[in-house]
């Protein structure tokens, strides 16, 4: 339930009392500040309220957006201001202050601003809506009202509610092709009822279908998939307009888009590699060849986005990368080919509906490889020319989120334990580490002529003697964010690499839901950390045995069963890992300690 006070003097005709019922509040009056204290004292604490000058004239979308988006603690604009529960003390701590008598009026002549001030403050979380060209002013006297009427009419809020729907920065593709139209699907569920959410889960019931009709194989099937791919992208875009156009935000909804997007991506993967199978053709490798490096991308950005979240020193990054960067933006046409070049969600789609369509699923699988492999290049060595040449500070949140990241099971902690001291914080030496840890594993497990030997187990042990020495200090290194994507490289190739030379039936398969399965744990972590509440609790990640341990798991069950065996036990891991971390997620994401995730989008 939310309630809203008016408080002020009150004015003949206004339509304030409609739309702020059509907004869903109850609205209740209140002649002074005492007044307005006492019904702001008598509104259920788990309620929101706001206060509003009945004197506000101004766009119904100012008002929707000042007083109903669920992502802020306090928001306002002239004349208006709400607060959910966590604010609600420091509300009534402001209201608390105002004087009375001679000499207050400046103070409770428009009270609501004289409030907004008092919060802003309190550094309660208050966001100040950018109105941009909405109107939303408190009018004191006849002509004032009139001139902001005139202001009013002169801008369609409903076309403004639906340019915004949009996110202001996307891919070229998701631009041009899908927004223009979206945006009115987005209205259109909007009108009719619909939450994102919803539409979120039509989005994956759709990718499902569409991965269903390429499993059969057959050209019609990968025709249909293309096309509901794309419609599945379309719907994809739908959701997010639908939460911006009617501020439908909730943690739910955040984890759901996030989790969903690659849950989409990778069962298409999947059944892609089925119908492959079902002509005669095996793609499975390619297929979690793909998963793989599509993966470490995100890590890359994922990582690198961390730790420069809250860097001090030069915060304002002066690189000669940096200034290049910035002079490029500034010819309109390299923007949209630097957005394309690293083939975000919107282009990689297209490209993966159309050749699936018109071609195989080989040629689908190779011409994703070599796309997601040159736009890491392309990302990566800009992301480490920026890093070594900016001077910058990395804060302990950075160093710990890091950390998180890395995803080090108690192998590594116990190694890491007995290295602690030992090189000096803020060098190379983590980053070469994880480089270390990694490439042993891989160029032994593809390189020997027989991997799956307890040869191989000893050079996992080496690998996780490197990965713990990596992560035995605080990451708080220029190239340190690189740990994690190293890590990640190492344990996701290492399991592909002794499926594929296992030679074992159905490993490949097996090998692609576990990887599955840890990618996921790994999404959920990153979207954890960045919705503030921290990486997930210890005891999983040991449960999980980190990357250290699985890899060392694989090993061991390479060399000790037949080829058979190996597939089973790779498949019996997936299962347990799976319902492990997803039963977890799926606990943390539906209580009520969740945070509150903001509508951020992804950037590939």
């Amino acid at each position: 339930m939310s309630t809203v006070i008016l408080t002020g003097p009150p004015v003949a005709g206004s339509p304030l009392e409609a739309d702020l019922r059509t907004l869903g509040f109850d609205v209740r009056t209140a002649n002074d500040a005492a007044a307005a204290a006492e019904l702001i004292a008598a509104v259920p604490a788990q309620d929101r309220v706001a206060v509003v000058d009945p004197r506000f004239v101004g766009h119904l979308h100012a008002l929707r957006l000042a007083l109903t988006d669920p992502r802020f603690p306090a928001a306002a604009v002239p004349g208006a201001l709400t607060v959910q529960p966590e604010a609600r003390a420091a509300l009534v701590r402001a209201t608390g202050k105002i004087p009375v008598g001679a000499g207050t009026a400046h103070l409770t002549d428009v009270l609501t601003d004289t409030l907004t001030e008092s919060l802003d403050r309190e550094d309660v979380g208050l966001h100040r809506v950018e109105l941009g060209s909405l109107v939303a002013t408190v009018a004191l006297t006849p002509a004032q009202r009139e001139d902001a009427q005139e202001a009013v009419a002169a801008v369609d809020d409903e076309a403004v509610r639906l340019r915004t729907a949009v996110k202001s920065r996307d891919g070229f593709f998701t631009t041009y092709c899908i927004s223009p139209y979206s945006r009115y699907l987005a209205r259109w569920c909007a009108r009719r009822g619909l939450t994102p959410n919803q539409v979120t889960t039509a989005s994956l019931l759709t990718a499902l279908i569409a991965a269903g009709c390429a499993a059969t194989g057959t050209r019609g099937g990968f025709v249909a998939a293309g096309l509901l791919l794309l419609f599945s992208f379309v719907l994809d875009c739908t959701d997010g307009q639908l939460a911006r156009y009617s501020l439908q935000y909730s943690t739910m909804g955040a984890w759901l888009d996030a989790t969903f997007d690659r849950a989409k991506e990778y069962a298409y993967y999947a059944g892609l590699a089925l119908g492959a199978a079902r002509g005669g053709d095996d793609v499975w490798a390619l297929a979690l060849g793909a998963m793989v490096l599509q993966t470490c991308r995100h890590v890359v950005d994922f990582s690198f986005n961390e730790s420069n979240h809250d860097a001090r020193g030069a915060t304002a990054n002066t690189s000669p990368t940096a200034a290049l960067s910035d002079k490029l933006d500034g010819v309109g046409w390299t923007v949209w080919v630097r957005r394309m070049i690293v083939l975000p969600i919107g282009e990689r789609w297209a490209m993966i509906a159309v050749l699936t369509a018109l071609t195989t699923p080989r040629i689908v699988f190779y011409a994703l490889l070599i796309g997601c492999a040159l736009a890491a290049c392309y990302t990566t060595a800009g992301r480490v020319l920026r890093s070594l040449t900016r001077r910058a500070r990395r804060t302990d949140r950075a160093a710990q989120a890091l950390a998180d990241l890395a995803d080090s099971g108690p192998l590594a902690e116990l190694i890491a334990g007995g290295a602690r001291g030992r090189g000096r914080a803020g060098s190379f030496l983590a980053p070469v580490m994880a480089f270390l840890s990694a490439a042993v594993l891989l160029v032994w497990v593809i390189f020997e002529g027989d991997p799956a030997s307890w040869l191989t187990v000893g050079v996992a042990l080496c690998s996780a003697l490197l990965a713990g020495a990596a992560v035995s200090r605080p990451l708080k290194g220029a190239l340190d964010w690189l740990v994690p994507p190293f890590f990640r490289a190492g344990e996701y190739t290492a399991i592909l690499v002794l499926a594929v030379r296992s030679d074992a039936p159905g490993a490949l398969p097996a090998a692609f839901g576990l990887v599955a399965a840890v990618a996921y744990h790994h999404y959920d972590t990153v979207y954890r950390i960045r919705g503030g509440s921290g990486a997930p609790p210890r005891w999983l990640v040991r449960a999980t045995g980190g990357h250290e341990g699985r890899v060392l798991v694989v090993t061991v069950l390479a060399a000790a069963l037949s080829p058979t065996g190996f597939t089973i036990a790779l498949t019996a891991l997936a299962v347990v890992l799976a319902l492990l971390v997803l039963i977890e997620s799926i606990r943390f994401w539906v209580s009520s300690g969740a945070p509150a995730v903001h509508d951020e989008g992804e950037p590939a």
